[in-house]
């Protein structure tokens, strides 16, 4: 490899490594319209695994910001990301495979309690898709692989006097 190739190898890496961690930004921050800008028009997700939906990015950045409501604290952590670049009509690097690892503390609406403590985490992993595009590297799919979730504890009833 030549190091003009190998410096292009790099800057996709950082380029496909942004938009990953773009779409946890916008999801973390509620900010839908970065999450729709993030794929590419025909773009898809895939949440089912989570007990979520299926669907162009639109679709479902609009059950994103319905069902997230019931969340207002939540961080996604993406680690372990494996890049590999694919060719496209034999032009090498135009498509990028992603495989990340994920947990995902969230808190359910506040109930008057001042505690920031998580009480649902989840855990797996996304496999992302993206294609370069004259805007730059876009999602082309999101799939969910939701492999543990820890929910909240059973509130004790009070006891009978």
């Amino acid at each position: 490899m030549t190091q003009r190739v190998e410096l292009a190898t790099v800057m996709d890496r950082l380029a496909v490594d942004e938009v990953v961690t773009d779409y946890a930004a916008a999801v973390d921050d509620g900010d839908w319209e970065a999450y729709r800008k993030l794929f590419t028009p025909e773009g898809r997700a895939d949440y089912r695994s989570a007990g979520g939906i299926e669907g162009s990015a639109g679709k479902v950045a609009s059950w994103l910001a319905e069902s997230m409501r019931l969340f207002p604290m939540r961080q996604h952590l993406i680690v372990n990301r494996r890049v590999r670049f694919e060719t496209l009509d034999q032009d090498t690097g135009d498509i990028a495979r992603v495989r990340a690892d994920y947990v995902n503390p969230m808190r359910f609406t506040a109930d008057g309690a001042s505690s920031a403590t998580p009480d649902f985490v989840c855990g797996g992993r996304y496999a992302f898709a993206l294609l370069r595009t004259h805007d730059g590297w876009r999602l082309t799919e999101v799939v969910v692989q939701e492999k543990w979730r820890r929910l909240p504890e059973p509130k004790e009833a009070p006891a009978a006097g």
